[in-house]
């Protein structure tokens, strides 16, 4: 009691944060936990425990629930690691606690904790593998950092042994001076008096300037800088001048905090307001109210002002359909763990620098939750690699295929190399919208990944994550099929249950999960040149199949398909987390590869052209172009002379469309998967939406500009015309050479 009442102590007098690891048996790690804070002056209520069971007399929550306290202050928030212990759910947690308060973790007895197994760790182990085969990594690392960093207590719950003591001995700070508004702003003065740091001051005043048209805001921000604060208080300010407000972020609970700061300054300007729900709030003259990415991407109601917040973990293609609001405000994480500032600026800052709107920018260094410099911040980002980076430019400026290394790394070479370790995952981190601490503990212990790099110098300048999957039993195959769903075989569960095929788990295959180049060394060939040597090795120890699962975009599916992979599924429905329609891809490396290929492209052709007029009938004309020319074979052109006599009359006025259709879709699909070039792209998209996903003639012309529908029909018929003389019989042909 003695050793947390110093520790807490001093955070008080900080601001800063500590962190207590109780270490023991479960049973005893909780009871002595409650007994002690129970023996503090921590308010039960601003207190949370995450873990496996309602033993606390404060809010609990399953550690599934984690997530839940997004957006929240605590005092004192308990992780218990013994059932299990998630590296994301570590993060949120512990951003939730202010300044002055503790986090504690219950934790095995720290040396028997790498070798003991949790449900993250059954998590990890997919099949065919099993729990003995999950390696111990993550937990190794992560107990050396609880050992080494300051401000973090080590205490034995069985004995009340003091290992640690967690204080730091802090030198006085200076008393810190309460911010003050600029002279000549325009929101209300109370906004300014909410804000916290000079900081927010800046992003608030920086907000300002979406009062007008084609302006454009981006916040920039590490945990706990008050960057949401800051856009609510915005938001309040425009929504009171009038203004229709939309905030759209990955999830609606991650936007407590720009709602909550919304309302308070509502009511300190005395402006009447009622908030319906969690999502929506309303004033007289204007209003703010959450969409999800993919509702938002299509501006509902036509808003005067778009709010993205955690822009970096939302896919780039909405946030490009998000450019076509009035006015747009972008603020994102630098180092989180939901996505990183950093793929937003590598993915997204170009197309905002070639857009319309004049763009303003800066940073949030000032921490408004702890003071800076808090050492268990310093340790999560440590602990999480929450600050691992790519290598600086200038010493990978000379990576070419011909010059670098290619290394196939394991779990304790990163261990021993802390500085290879930060470049490879924070390559990773780069490159895809979503990586989070999850996948550091996957790429180090998941016995069904491996890790694929190049490296110039011993500096990573690409890196590839590959899940090995299939070789699955029979009874697990037949499981999946009549709908159980298996952890880690994505490829094989999608081919199995969806596609209906009950052998396609049994081929031993490695699916791409993640590919990264270096943002400096981007289209050189690098990543085509890390697939090749991966192929190689894969080849000759006997994997019988590639693949990939990612949403679809034209120049992704360009990529893979120069790199040997073929399109066979194109799911019917939009991902959650991209917003894009997913596609699988295979590259098929033996006999066993050739026949799962070769059957899924058969059936792709078979299944696709009636999916595009149902369930696909919206998507983009260039998402089903590429996704149609990645793919091989022959589509059948069983047409009947009937049809053909149709198909050879359209171009000069002598049939009608709707008559036989078939014969038209028949014909662009076929020219589609060929890749041939007889039409121009304002052909091709005219044909994919009328012919292949059957729009209403108005839907056509005005989607692709034309004055009039007439204009539209007469321009889809001289679009047949090539395709009848390339694909037809004699007599076809005959056809269109008796009307010319």
């Amino acid at each position: 009691m003695d050793a947390i009442s110093r520790l807490l102590a001093e955070a008080r007098s900080t601001n800063e944060r500590r962190l207590v690891v109780l270490t023991g048996p479960a049973e005893t790690t909780r009871r002595r936990i409650e007994d002690l804070l129970s023996a503090t002056d921590i308010d039960p209520g601003a207190t949370s425990y995450v873990g496996p069971e309602d033993a606390f007399h404060c809010e609990s929550l399953s550690h599934h629930e984690a997530d839940r306290l997004l957006g929240t202050s605590r005092e004192a928030v308990v992780y218990d690691c013994h059932e299990r212990c998630e590296p994301t759910s570590l993060g949120q947690i512990v951003g939730t606690v202010v300044g002055g308060g503790l986090v504690v973790l219950l934790t095995p007895p720290l040396s028997a904790w790498p070798d003991s197994r949790d449900e993250f760790d059954r998590s990890l182990a997919v099949p065919p593998f099993d729990l003995s085969e999950v390696g111990t990594a993550f937990r190794r690392r992560l107990i050396e950092t609880l050992r080494t960093h300051r401000g973090i207590a080590v205490i034995d719950a069985e004995t009340g042994t003091v290992e640690q003591d967690g204080r730091c001995h802090p030198a006085p700070r200076l008393p810190k001076q309460p911010p003050t508004a600029p002279a000549d702003h325009r929101f209300p003065d109370a906004a300014y008096d909410a804000c916290k740091t000079g900081d927010q001051v800046e992003a608030v005043r920086a907000f300002e300037r979406l009062r007008d048209v084609d302006e454009a805001v981006v916040v920039e921000a590490d945990r706990g800088r008050g960057k949401s604060s800051a856009a609510g208080l915005a938001a309040a300010s425009l929504a009171s001048a009038g203004q229709d407000v939309l905030v759209t972020a990955p999830s609606s609970g991650s936007i407590a905090a720009l709602f909550d700061r919304a309302s308070e300054l509502l009511e300190a300007i005395e402006t009447p307001f009622e908030q319906r729900d969690d999502r929506t709030v309303e004033t007289e003259r204007g209003r703010i109210r959450y969409e999800a990415p993919t509702e938002a991407a299509t501006l509902p109601d036509d808003p005067d002002t778009v709010f993205v917040d955690e822009a970096a973990a939302i896919p780039v293609r909405l946030l490009g359909d998000l450019l076509a609001a009035r006015s747009i405000a972008f603020t994102t994480t630098v180092r989180g763990y939901e996505g990183t500032g950093r793929g937003f600026s590598v993915r997204f800052r170009g197309a905002l620098a070639e857009s319309r709107f004049t763009v303003t920018e800066l940073s949030l260094s000032e921490p408004i939750r702890y003071a800076a410099g808090d050492p268990v911040e310093v340790w999560l980002f440590r602990a999480l690699a929450l600050d691992a980076s790519p290598p600086v430019d200038a010493v990978v400026e000379d990576a070419a295929p011909d010059t670098v290394e290619y290394r196939q790394m394991s779990s304790a070479e990163l261990l021993a190399d802390p500085h290879l370790l930060r470049e490879l995952f924070g390559l990773l981190v780069t490159a895809h919208y979503r990586t989070e601490p999850n996948d550091l503990a996957r790429l180090l212990d998941a016995p069904n990944v491996s890790i694929h790099a190049l490296t110039s110098d011993d500096h990573v300048v690409a890196v590839a994550l590959l899940a090995r999957e299939g070789s699955l039993p029979e009874t697990l195959r037949t499981a999946i099929y009549e709908g159980q769903r298996v952890q880690g075989n994505l490829i094989p569960d999608v081919l199995t249950s969806q596609l209906r095929d009950e052998n396609a788990g049994k081929p031993d295959g490695c699916r791409v999960m993640r590919i990264a180049t270096h943002p400096a060394r981007r289209s050189q060939g690098l990543g085509s040149h890390l697939l090749d040597r991966i192929g190689a090795d894969a080849k000759e120890q006997g994997v019988d199949w590639l693949g990939v699962a990612y949403g679809v975009t034209p120049e992704l599916v360009e990529f893979w398909m120069q790199n040997g992979y073929r399109t066979v599924h194109l799911s019917t429905t939009r991902n959650d987390r991209s917003g894009e329609h997913s596609v699988v891809m295979l590259r098929p490396l033996s006999d066993q590869g050739k026949q799962l290929h070769h059957r899924h492209t058969e059936w792709f052709l078979r299944r696709t052209p009636e999916t595009l007029r149902e369930s696909l009938s919206t998507v983009e004309p260039a998402v089903v172009r590429a996704a149609c020319r990645s793919t091989s074979g022959d589509p059948a052109l069983d047409l009947t002379k009937w049809e053909w006599r149709h198909a050879a009359g359209l171009p000069h006025g002598k049939a009608i469309f709707e008559t036989a259709p078939r014969a038209v879709r028949k014909l662009c699909f076929r020219y589609l998967v060929d890749d041939a070039d007889l039409l121009s792209p304002e052909q091709e998209r005219l044909l994919i939406r009328k012919a292949l996903q059957g729009q209403p003639w108005a839907t056509v012309t005005e989607m692709e500009g034309f004055q009039t529908e007439s204009i539209c029909k007469r321009t889809l018929g001289s679009a047949v015309e090539p395709l009848v003389e390339q694909y037809g019989t004699a007599a076809a042909v005959a056809e269109l050479e008796r009307y010319r």
